[in-house]
């Protein structure tokens, strides 16, 4: 593809990821269902990613500027009022939020945790908002003044439940869940704003005490720190401009975050081109296994062999489960780290698979070796794909597209003091921060 397409191929694939957050919110609490399927609730990540994703509308004029900000002091007053408290049917609790959240209401639904990720990406797209909405408007002063209220509340001590790494949540029935953040993970971002509170930050060594539980490899020719499903290289990375700043342990490896992405990227194309479990569809052009919706579960032969096919699952490779489905999405989202290889791949999977594009872009992923339809979800001939779309995919497609056009989402959070503080506490330099 010529470069112009290119740029026309990219601007469409955001502005239709962008428009899940002007159809798919509550028009009371602002809040962003959780996926396109019927009756699904709200999700605390998938507000969050709307918070930030309306800074990017209005500035590639998606949506006019009063409008997003109209959206994004609606979300940011609801969430500042809504309920926080002990009760099983609040909002949040210490500043932190659940998962999922009844989209009229904003209560807590079924026995869903409080997420200490789902609530930090809440705050990323809250805070994003404040720094983009600068000007001397009723709408805009609300939305940094409800953006820094939101922010300083949460009790980041209190989410570390008095162990040296942040519990991944809680539950008022039984308290904090028996799961720290810990191994390489999204929690990247969790850390960074955690430590950079100005009112009840995580506590110094926290940090170092997380990079402890990192794992280093080399696969496929590329050593560095592993996580399976790519999403995890690329979610902290949607806020934070990670080139040329290194943490003690990045400057121990020689390399920044950005790289080690980078060298992930290109594991997972290596991957797919070898194709060691034989599935329909891998090859170098098309890639991407992370955590994503799924054909199952259900049992099958494929290649000779009995086959286990998962649903909603963090998918990951080299070593991780691999059922034979693939996310478009994620492929996009690798952008800013390989651009050689992702965009020959968007034209090719448009040319080879029409169907798992429509509506807000990218459904959630795809299997070419599924044989049969499983509940909603449709039997193309070229077997299965999801119908289904979510925030937390279409989300990253909006700012790491928009990373890779403009660093407008970098350049924003950049300048955030809350953001440069947590980055200097947890040991980075160089760079941008020098």
């Amino acid at each position: 593809m010529t470069a112009r397409i290119d740029e026309a191929a990219l601007d469409e694939l955001e502005r239709r990821a962008f428009t899940y957050f002007l159809h798919e919110v509550d028009h009371r609490t602002g809040l962003v269902r959780d996926n396109t399927r019927p009756n699904a609730p709200a999700s605390i990540a998938g507000s969050g990613f709307a918070l930030a994703c309306y800074a990017v509308g209005a500035e590639r004029r998606y949506v006019s500027r009063p409008e997003a900000a109209e959206r994004a002091r609606k979300a940011l007053r609801f969430l500042w009022e809504a309920a926080q408290s002990q009760e099983a049917e609040a909002t949040g609790w210490h500043g932190f939020f659940y998962h999922f959240l009844a989209l009229e209401t904003g209560r807590r639904v079924w026995t869903c945790e409080l997420s200490t990720m789902a609530s930090t990406i809440a705050l990323a797209g809250a805070l994003m908002a404040s720094m983009y909405f600068d000007r001397d408007t009723p709408a805009e002063r609300d939305i940094r003044y409800f953006a820094d209220a939101i922010y300083c509340r949460v009790d980041w001590l209190w989410g570390a439940n008095q162990a040296r790494t942040v519990s991944m949540g809680w539950r008022p029935e039984s308290g904090f869940l028996p799961w720290a953040w810990e191994g390489y993970t999204e929690a990247l971002l969790v850390y960074v704003l955690g430590l950079g509170s100005p009112t009840h930050p995580l506590p110094h060594d926290s940090y170092a005490a997380w990079t402890e539980t990192y794992q280093w490899v080399d696969r496929d020719g590329y050593e560095y720190l592993y996580a399976g499903p790519l999403f995890i290289h690329q979610l902290s990375h949607c806020w934070i401009d990670f080139r040329g700043i290194q943490d003690a342990y990045m400057r121990g490896k020689g390399i920044d975050y950005f790289e080690n992405s980078r060298r992930a990227t290109y594991v997972h194309q290596a991957y797919a081109s070898r194709n060691p479990c034989g599935w329909a569809g891998y090859s170098s052009t098309c890639w991407g296994v992370t955590a994503s919706d799924g054909p199952g579960p259900a049992t099958g032969v494929y290649g000779g062999k009995q086959r286990q096919f998962y649903g909603y699952h963090a998918r990951g490779v080299p070593d991780g489960i691999d059922d034979g489905t693939l996310s478009p999405w994620a492929m996009v989202t690798s952008l800013p780290f390989a651009p050689t290889i992702v965009l020959p791949s968007i034209a090719s999977v448009d040319a080879a698979h029409p169907e798992v594009k429509y509506d807000y872009g990218y459904t959630s992923s795809f299997n070419p070796s599924f044989p049969t339809a499983a509940a909603g979800a449709s039997a193309t001939g070229r077997g299965w794909s999801s119908r289904a779309h979510y925030p937390i995919n279409q989300g990253p497609v909006v700012l790491m597209i928009e990373n890779y056009r403009s660093g407008l989402p970098w350049r924003l959070m950049r300048q955030c003091p809350y953001v440069v503080a947590g980055l200097r506490r947890a040991g980075f330099s160089g760079g941008w921060l020098a």
